[in-house]
């Protein structure tokens, strides 16, 4: 994590997606679909259950096979890369369900995350998760199982940066949250963006909240790419506000 950075941009695609294709067994999810995220923004991908979205991430970040079509990451082909070279490269996945380690302490937590980091660096990487979330530093010794909801989404997104990602990977973070928690958690995300310089990708139902904060959305049905635009533009939308947004 870098204090003090201003965010980046580029007109470079920072993660560029082309023709992907992937599917379980016969059933193909995801029928070549194609976009991409530049340094310094939020990107949305709003769409409804069973859209393709989380296989979408999945294909990304290495755990879903790819039939078709190419990852390229920092100008690199990552398609056939494994999932441990691609945290490696710079990409973390805050899971759907949070998938934290309910029996450890919340501060083992987030040291999983720098597994790949020298132990030098993480005592301030701490202090930088703990910044950002302060509850986590006042329970850090307790079992993480004990955490609200809410907390343990924030301990998710804390053990995704301890990697000091470049793209930070979002699947459904504001699910089975209180509308004040979900409100936090897109603040918190918002914040990433400005003050610690990560690219987020951000993949959520709740498509109000995901494009407000986002510089550019795009939506996915049946596993395709359906229309793009900026976050503003999508809201403003009929298509997408009838579809997504209850309008």
């Amino acid at each position: 994590m870098a204090p003090g950075r201003p965010p980046l941009r580029s007109d470079d695609p920072l993660l560029k997606i082309e023709g992907l294709r992937s599917g379980y067994g016969r059933i193909e999810a995801l029928h070549g679909v194609s976009l991409e995220v530049r340094p310094g923004e939020v990107v949305a991908l709003v769409g409804g259950n069973g859209a393709g979205k989380t296989t979408l991430l999945r294909a990304i970040s290495g755990v879903q096979p790819v039939t078709a079509g190419g990852v390229r990451f920092s100008g690199t082909d990552l398609t056939r890369a494994s999932a441990h070279a691609r945290v490696k490269a710079g990409i973390a996945q805050v899971p759907e369900g949070r998938q934290i380690f309910s029996p450890l302490s919340i501060e083992d937590n987030l040291r999983l995350g720098a597994y790949l980091r020298k132990d030098a660096e993480i005592a301030a990487d701490l202090e930088r998760v703990y910044d950002l979330f302060p509850v986590l530093k006042e329970r850090r010794r307790n079992p993480a199982g004990g955490l609200s909801g809410g907390q343990q989404q924030m301990l998710a997104i804390g053990r995704a940066m301890m990697s000091r990602p470049k793209l930070l990977l979002l699947d459904e973070p504001s699910m089975g949250l209180a509308p004040v928690l979900v409100d936090q958690v897109f603040a918190i995300i918002a914040r990433l963006r400005e003050e610690e310089a990560v690219t987020v990708f951000l993949v959520e139902q709740n498509a109000f909240a995901a494009l407000s904060i986002a510089d550019r959305g795009y939506v996915i049905e049946t596993g395709e790419i359906a229309m793009t635009g900026s976050g503003r533009e999508l809201l403003t939308d009929e298509r997408v506000r009838e579809a997504y947004l209850g309008v």
